[in-house]
């Protein structure tokens, strides 16, 4: 038996399932979902660190859409702020850096 304490994909019960094996879960509400939201978004941030995938940026998404959710927020109003961000601002394809203002 292989112990975890962490927040995985809705779906992950029902995929472990069917593989012929065995879990136990919690449900957490409330503030302690944004606390795992959050720890998961940094393991999943590591995982992007050491893989450089587009697998690993999708799951930083996802944990995106969820803190999004948490605060209230649907995925269609995180996509908007971001296109006004991006329209205001720009985004971050020209690799510029910022030395210094005068």
């Amino acid at each position: 038996m292989k112990a975890y304490d962490k927040l995985v994909r809705d779906l992950i019960p029902q995929i472990i399932e069917a593989g012929g094996k065995h879990c136990e879960v919690e449900v957490v509400e409330g503030k302690e979902v944004k606390v795992r939201l959050e720890e998961k978004l940094i393991e999943e941030f590591n995982e992007y660190l050491e893989d450089n995938n587009l697998e690993e940026l999708a799951d930083m998404m996802e944990v995106i859409f969820g803190l999004a959710h948490q605060l209230g927020y649907s995925d269609n109003e995180l996509l908007e702020k971001r296109q006004e961000k991006l329209e205001a601002r720009g985004g971050f394809k020209k690799g510029i850096i910022l030395k210094k203002v005068y």
